[in-house]
């Protein structure tokens, strides 16, 4: 028998994970944390600029029984994120969880980054979970009485490497982050960070990756270990659930170690 300290309070919760597809059937971060939502009996709402990788993913979720709906949008646009949470309260009536999971890379100084460039790292990677909270969290205290929200940042916000506008963007989130946390405590919504080391996911090996790199990646584990969207989608339910419900504020680092060494600067 299941008692309350079992209880990890997502069934019949639901959830909206932005960035929730990936290519093919490979596991990205937000792919991985709404199929385990949906296995922990969370009802959610798949996001995606690609709509066919959104629909992969609730594909995937209901071929285990779980409950999905897919999304096409564009979280930098306001309009877009009003509509995915109007979309989940038509469809489950109800929001009580938000994973803000989209993000772009860049490389380079200030001096070697054009502009613009850094205008649209800030607007996907910082604007789009200002957007989609600013809508999200009026939705959770109508409808939930709270709930929670996981922003994915970057150890790169933890560990510059010359990647200068990424690391900006990335840092900027775990500000974000606490800010979040204080202002909507009183509203029963707790908001936590979690910073990824180099995880092995679709968007990182469809642009191409040697198995030298890929060793030196998984070497730079204290672990020797690699990190997969897996490891990221745990650590959300870990988060979302009623098992951190003492816990907001705060930054996850799941990196296997890697920010325990001295940082290699990528090439």
């Amino acid at each position: 028998m299941i008692g309350p300290e079992d209880d990890d309070g997502l069934a019949g919760k639901v959830a909206l994970i932005s960035g929730g597809g990936a290519a093919g059937d490979g596991i990205g971060n937000g792919r991985a944390a709404a199929i385990l939502l949906a296995r922990a009996g969370a009802g959610v709402l798949v996001a995606d600029h690609d709509l066919e990788l959104a629909e992969r993913t609730v594909e995937m979720i209901a071929e285990e029984g779980g409950t999905a709906v897919a999304h096409c949008a564009d979280v930098t646009v306001e309009a877009d994120c009003r509509q995915l949470i109007e979309s989940a309260l038509d469809r489950f009536g109800r929001l009580d969880f938000l994973d803000n999971n989209v993000g772009i890379g860049s490389r380079g100084s200030v001096v070697d980054e054009a502009p613009e460039q850094f205008r649209r790292v800030m607007q996907v990677n910082v604007e789009s979970m200002f957007l989609l909270s600013k809508h999200a969290i009026p939705a959770m205290i109508r409808t939930a009485h709270g709930g929670a929200i996981v922003n994915i940042s970057s150890i790169s916000a933890l560990r510059p490497r010359g990647l200068t506008t990424y690391t900006t963007s990335k840092a900027a989130i775990i500000g974000l982050t606490r800010a979040m946390a204080v202002d909507h405590g009183a509203d029963n919504i707790r908001v936590n960070c979690i910073c990824p080391g180099p995880m092995y996911t679709p968007m990182v090996y469809a642009r191409g990756m040697s198995e030298a790199a890929r060793a030196r990646r998984t070497g730079a584990s204290v672990l020797r270990r690699e990190g997969t969207g897996w490891d990221v989608g745990h650590a959300v339910k870990f988060l979302l659930s009623d098992h951190a419900r003492y816990i907001t504020g705060q930054v996850l680092v799941v990196d296997g170690g890697v920010t325990l060494q001295a940082p290699e600067r990528e090439s």
